[in-house]
């Protein structure tokens, strides 16, 4: 499956109250604060941090800010998103494969992922969940074509 598949799955089943294609992003100069509000009222696990909210220039995840709050406590809120996001955001691209980015997260600890065209635009983020469930959705049709090949139909 591809990542253009995991994007058009989405798209049919997105969040209740937003739309599936939607790319949250958060301004790079916005405090934690900002984004555990943003985090929390879209109950999502990471945000992009982008200037423009086309381009990636970091991302936030629910982990980073737990581990800012364990070093500084909760004066670390009004910590601006740029000192604290990852900078170096791995992307991927709507050929990829669901199988290579589901190995791509699990070896680097992340869980969500920028879709970018080839000018480095964001054209969605998929995420750990959103690969597991192509993978599975994939291997059930495998299961079900090879069934059918033992069973004659």
């Amino acid at each position: 499956m591809l990542v253009k598949q995991l994007l058009t799955m989405k798209e049919s089943s997105g969040k209740p109250g937003m739309a599936a294609a939607t790319i949250v992003t958060i301004k790079p100069g916005q405090t934690l604060a900002d984004a555990v509000q943003l985090l929390s009222d879209l109950r999502i696990g990471a945000v992009v941090v982008s200037e423009d909210g086309r381009t990636p220039a970091g991302i936030l995840s629910e982990r980073d800010i737990v581990r800012q709050l364990g070093k500084g406590g909760a004066d670390v809120l009004s910590t601006p998103i740029s000192e604290v996001m990852t900078t170096s955001v791995q992307t991927c691209t709507t050929g990829e494969d669901a199988l290579t980015i589901l190995e791509r997260m699990t070896e680097g600890r992340f869980r969500h992922l920028p879709v970018v065209d080839q000018d480095g635009h964001m054209l969605g983020v998929v995420s750990i969940g959103d690969a597991v469930s192509g993978r599975l959705k994939e291997l059930a049709a495998e299961k079900e074509a090879l069934t059918g090949m033992i069973m004659g139909s």
